[in-house]
């Protein structure tokens, strides 16, 4: 299974679920040497929390128990795995498997971190569900994959999915985070089309899954948050840092982050036994890591060199952690006691078969010494062979490739093919790739001593591992692409818990790199003014608006500048979407209870902390039953104090603001010229009725004109009535309406930085404005 990554999937998740609706999830990362550990209450009959998980982690091995024990009308995590993990292997192990006393044992020794700061103790009852598919995971990776894990080697969180803001699955397509809408009608030329490939700039795979991963589950901490700008600003102020950086990282392997974590994992020791096999390949694999490691510490002091200077906290802090620490020092001098140094680590498969064969330095094994020699006699009689076939056969176009899998093999034009050549070459070929094995074998052999000592200290290993796929995606993405945009055009986003979300001239990430012209908008929400119901003819603007308010704050909460003039944002702990509509053909779902199950997912449960997006809610039912349930959402959402933006066709909607002072009616902005509609794609205060916007697509669409007319003679009449309606029920709430608003302005005053007279001159002016406001309505 391949991800957005190119490599394929590294996570092997198992799962298990009780009758209370409870479901544990162990999610172990072979790349990275990580386990996650998540238990949560499943909310949704269609298990959207799992999903959202199953999406984050991509896994490729799924385990589960034989029995699904879901309650009445849910599908259980066993069902789930086959209609929504088609690509992923499905494991089921016996029930037995599941045991959590053992799981809180496998923690307490496998974890980096000291069981007393895992808080293991308070944990071990609390999530003994995701403890039980943590001792089910384990069993299988030692089983199946023939691994050991390293004590104190493992990276262990508990609840790590809900300690960030949560992107429901359905939302991650909605929003295009990873990849666009209809891709496949786009094409594969359309990757940009996405806020991951948009940034997708990083040089490792290691520092692209980990921008994958900070896209689907963003920050909720602050302090994190702050500490990822602070060095953002750093790099954008300072061009010398930012080159250096990025210097420093190619110096690394790409491969560093993967190749770090094997130390974290054992293979079966090499006997006489294994000796008759072909285990070469393991071998391999073992001495390519050391060469790796070797390089990648190697590469240290020119990043030492870089960060020495710099100042914000997080670069720091990598540089006391990483840079200062000695044991690095001490584990390069230990490899340089057995390691050549002049070995490298290589890409061409044929030099870094060499490197791996002379990775060792002379005289430490003899038999290791006589293989070598083999090696280089049956490889120089390979290369003799074929300069004497070009030659006595007249092939002066012969080439003689390599691949680690065939060896040596002859790439002949297919006109210069006279007959069959000799078969020596094939003899020396088989010798060849034999001295190679005994080379890595014996090459193993002489590094168990240094690979025991190297994993007593795995857990700077895999520090250094999370260090530099993190730089990978601050330098190489977040920085590289601001640094591609014009000046100003992207911002620091500013943070807090309980203040408003306010977007100055904010622009879609996306599809301002396609619209040289993309018109910004504005955005503001408190808990004064918590809703905002937008308004607008069809292709005006709306669901481009509310797909960019949610990426300007995944953004953000991901640390990275956002594409406005001034962004201040109360964090925000999920975003819940609801956009679309379409028959769902494999849950028997028509385009209606889709969208009530999307609805009933998002009221079951949003928080006063999320963001919530909709768009044309009840479309897709009769127009009364449509508006009802519409407006029933929304006062439930007022009531729930969430931040909500809720675009519709529904121009009845806008009677909420005489009802509910904390709705704001906007609109985007459209002129009519010769019964066409010029789209500006402002976004304007106040409700705005285009007249008949409707029947003017259908007339461009084709519609006869006598069905047109008739159509409009019916919907004036309508139309007038129900505006009558809604002026006699402003008149009605005006007053609530008024006192609302001289609450809003006293309480902003009230927490204002102005001097006494600055206040008491915004006092007076706000009571004249009350008064005028009095004699208005009197006139009416």
């Amino acid at each position: 299974m391949e991800g957005d990554t190119g490599e394929k999937s590294s996570f092997i998740v198992g799962l298990i679920e009780n009758r209370a609706k409870e479901v544990g999830v162990a999610a172990f990362d072979l790349r990275s040497a990580s386990f996650d550990l998540s238990q949560y209450i499943e909310t949704s009959s269609s298990y959207q929390n799992t999903k959202t998980l199953l999406n984050f982690y991509d896994p490729m091995v799924t385990i589960v128990t034989p029995t699904k024990l879901a309650p009445d009308g849910m599908v259980g995590v066993s069902e789930l795995v086959d209609r929504f993990c088609s690509s992923t292997t499905k494991v089921i192990m016996a029930r037995g498997c599941f045991d959590d006393t053992r799981g809180a044992a496998l923690m307490k020794n496998l974890a980096a971190k000291e069981p007393s700061a895992l808080g293991l103790d308070t944990y071990s009852k609390q999530y003994y569900l995701c403890l039980a598919a943590a001792a089910a995971t384990v069993k299988w990776i030692e089983a199946e994959k023939g691994l050991i894990i390293t004590n104190h080697s493992l990276s262990v969180t508990f609840n790590g999915s809900f300690d960030h803001m949560n992107i429901d699955a359905t939302s991650v397509q909605n929003l295009e985070i990873i990849e666009p809408m209809h891709s496949s009608l786009w094409g594969s030329n359309n990757k940009k089309r996405s806020l991951f490939h948009m940034l997708k700039t990083t040089r490792t795979v290691g520092g692209t899954r980990l921008l994958r991963a900070n896209l689907l589950q963003p920050l909720k901490d602050i302090e994190t948050i702050n500490a990822r700008l602070d060095c953002l600003d750093e790099l954008m102020s300072n061009e010398q840092l930012f080159f250096g950086l990025s210097q420093a990282l190619r110096k690394f392997p790409k491969e560093t982050d993967k190749v770090l974590c094997h130390f974290c994992f054992k293979q079966k020791k090499v006997t006489n036994e294994v000796l008759t096999s072909d285990n070469s390949r393991k071998s391999q694999i073992l001495i390519s890591s050391i060469v790796l490691l070797k390089t990648a510490l190697d590469s240290l002091p020119l990043l030492s060199k870089v960060l020495k200077d710099a100042s914000c906290y997080l670069l720091k802090n990598i540089y006391k952690s990483i840079c200062e620490n000695e044991k690095f020092a001490t584990m390069r001098r230990r490899i340089g006691e057995v390691i050549d140094d002049d070995v490298l680590h290589a890409r061409v498969p044929f030099v870094a078969q060499t490197q791996q064969c002379f990775a060792v330095k002379a005289g430490i094994d003899g038999l290791l010494d006589i293989a070598r020699r083999s090696f280089c006699d049956t490889s120089e009689a390979i290369y003799n062979l074929a300069n004497k076939y070009r030659e006595d056969f007249k092939l002066p176009n012969l080439k003689i490739p390599y691949n680690s899998r065939r060896g040596f093999y002859f790439n002949i034009p297919q006109k210069d093919i006279q007959g069959k050549l000799p078969n020596k070459f094939i003899q020396l070929n088989v010798r060849n790739k034999s001295a190679a094995k005994e080379c890595y074998i014996r090459t193993e052999f002489c590094l168990e001593a240094l690979m025991e000592d190297i994993r007593k200290d795995v857990f700077v290993l895999t520090l250094l591992s999370e260090v530099l796929c993190l730089l990978d995606m601050m330098v190489n993405s977040f920085a590289h692409t601001i640094s591609t945009k014009p000046v100003d055009k992207y911002t620091r986003p500013k943070f807090t818990y309980d203040g408003p979300l306010a977007i100055d001239s904010g622009r879609h990430p996306i599809l301002e790199n396609i619209h040289n012209e993309f018109v910004a908008n504005n955005i503001f929400l408190s808990e004064a003014s918590n809703m905002v119901v937008v308004t607008g003819p069809n292709m005006s603007g709306k669901s481009t608006y509310l797909q960019q308010v949610c990426l300007v704050v995944i953004l953000a909460q991901i640390g990275c500048y956002v594409p406005a003039q001034f962004a201040t944002l109360r964090v925000v702990d999920r975003i819940f979407t609801r956009m679309g509509t379409m028959d769902n053909v494999e849950s028997n779902s028509s385009t209606f209870m889709t969208e009530m199950k999307e609805t009933a997912f998002i009221l079951q449960n949003a928080s006063h902390r999320s963001l919530i997006v909709v768009d044309e809610l009840g479309r897709a039912t009769s127009s009364s039953d449509g508006f009802a349930i519409a407006w029933s959402c929304c006062e439930h959402l007022l009531a729930l104090r969430a931040y909500t933006i809720f675009a519709t066709h529904m121009e009845n909607l806008s009677e909420l603001a005489t009802t509910y002072p904390n709705v704001k009616i906007v609109h985007f902005d459209v002129e009519i010229k010769n019964k066409h509609m010029d789209f500006k794609f402002q976004l304007k205060d106040g409700p705005r009725t285009v007249a008949h916007y409707g029947l003017m697509l259908a007339g461009v669409a084709g519609l006869p004109s006598p069905v047109i007319e008739l159509a409009k003679s019916i919907t004036s009449k309508i139309t007038q009535k129900e505006v009558e309606r809604i002026q006699i029920s402003f008149r009605q709430h005006h007053d609530i309406q008024m006192a609302y608003r001289v609450a809003q302005r006293l309480i902003c005053l009230k927490y204002s930085n102005q001097d006494e007279d600055s206040i008491r001159a915004a006092l007076q002016n706000l009571k004249e404005a009350v008064l005028r406001e009095a004699s208005k309505k009197s006139l009416i």
